[in-house]
């Protein structure tokens, strides 16, 4: 068939057929169709979206473009679970969940992707740690989900291969907003994990791809419905993505905070309320606890006994990162080489952050793609990030850049700025959590 035949048939509105469909698909994993056309479809797709059964056959599809994984050989003892996120600024729960469900009692074969639009990869993150394999062989992957419980990998060329090319060309073609694009390319990834189920984390906000609660929902519908197609029992929360998750946004940066939060040293608030939120859903998904303060009691344990930096440590270990990273990783992550904090612009309660323009601030100095194959400084970002409702003034700057130049922190200073809004009066708190989806 002529792939501009397809093209023009969901311009005009038409419901692709599945064999349209798996044509597409089959053209993503082997480039025969060409990048112009690819994106020139997907922008069909956010205009004139889906039908579930279209979403359906493309998620299926792209799942099977490559291995699918079957955990029931390796007698692993305990449920295989993963989480997935929609994407947001600050977003490090995976280098937390990962461990910490592994702590008790789960296996998680984390799949991760790279930056999306303003949202940083947990694919990127991982790979400040210094000879850390992203993307090992599958049976090295195997061996270390079995021997310490969980391990972050991104895709590789054998994983939901289409999918794979699609996420990087809608990436940098502004085509990323589609729910069913966006539930197509979550659960490909994870049908081709061989999970037992998935637990969601959708945010909402002024740093997510979906802005409102009311849309949030659909996706979280979207995917749960999808998933049950697949056999695949999923769960989803829909979380605040307001203002920057935890106190740092970045790539080291980020894996630096998520040290800090497994050794017990430092859990900022709402990170934490996330964080216990999603491991708790993921216990009571399959079955390891029946209720929410087990559950909550479970991930405590995890963490202030120390077992999950040691879980976590383990696999930095076994996917080729220092064996003393967990003690020594402020001498193995990339230092910028500049380090400014941002003044505000006047005295006041930070009463509201425009969490997307600080997700680009960060791109723009080179901590996040522009286009295609660019290469990132994974130093830069920013820490000490104030949280809505904190006093901000010459004693509480709003953050502090972290940069390759005096030029580019000055330039991030400047947007995160423009981002933030000062007031005289405290603003009234939101929930970090709005709410939970099942399929029930």
């Amino acid at each position: 068939m002529l792939f501009a035949d397809v093209i023009q048939k969901k311009r005009d509105g038409g419901e692709l057929t599945a064999a349209e469909i798996e044509f597409f698909v089959k053209g993503l994993a082997d480039s025969s169709i060409p990048a112009e056309q690819v994106s020139a479809l997907a922008m069909a797709i956010v205009f004139k979206s889906m039908t579930f059964e279209e979403t359906a056959t493309l998620t299926t599809a792209m799942a099977s473009s490559g291995t699918v994984l079957d955990w029931r050989s390796e007698d692993l003892g305990g449920p295989v679970i993963d989480k997935h996120s929609t994407g947001g600024v600050g977003d490090k729960v995976s280098f937390l969940l990962a461990p910490i469900a592994a702590a008790c009692g789960c296996f998680v074969p984390m799949i991760s992707g790279r930056g999306l639009g303003h949202t940083g990869g947990t694919l990127d993150k991982i790979e400040s740690i210094p000879g850390y394999q992203a993307t090992p062989d599958f049976e090295l992957f195997k061996k270390v989900v079995k021997s310490t419980g969980c391990a972050i990998i991104g895709q590789t060329a054998d994983l939901a291969p289409a999918d794979r090319r699609f996420y990087a060309i809608r990436d940098v073609t502004a085509t990323i907003e589609s729910i069913p694009l966006i539930t197509a390319s979550i659960l490909s990834k994870k049908i081709a994990a061989g999970l037992d189920g998935l637990v969601m984390d959708v945010k909402v906000g002024s740093g997510a791809f979906m802005t409102s609660v009311e849309r949030a929902g659909k996706l979280a519908k979207s995917i749960i419905g999808t998933a049950a197609t697949a056999g695949l029992k999923t769960h989803a929360l829909i979380t605040d993505m307001n203002e920057v998750l935890g106190q740092t946004a970045g790539n080291a940066v980020e894996i630096a905070e998520s040290i800090e939060f497994l050794t017990n040293n430092n859990r900022e608030p709402r990170l934490n309320e996330v964080v216990a939120a999603l491991c708790a859903e993921m216990l009571i998904l399959t079955g390891v606890e029946k209720d929410q303060g087990a559950a909550r009691g479970k991930v405590e344990k995890a963490i202030t006994s120390g077992e999950a930096a040691e879980t976590f440590s383990r696999m930095v270990a076994e996917l080729g990162g220092p064996a003393d990273f967990l003690d020594k990783y402020t001498e193995y992550l990339p230092k910028a080489a500049i380090c400014k904090p941002v003044q505000p612009s006047e005295v006041g309660y930070l009463a509201g952050t425009d969490a997307h323009a600080i997700g680009n601030a960060i791109i723009q100095i080179g901590g996040g793609r522009q286009q295609l194959g660019d290469e990132l400084d994974l130093a830069v970002g920013i820490t000490d990030i104030a949280p809505i409702g904190e006093m901000v003034g010459a004693d509480r700057p709003l953050g502090v850049v972290h940069a390759a130049s005096e030029e580019d922190a000055d330039l991030a200073a400047g947007l995160i700025r423009e981002a933030c809004t000062i007031s005289a009066d405290q603003p009234a708190e939101r929930p970090v959590i709005y709410e939970t989806l099942t399929a029930e």
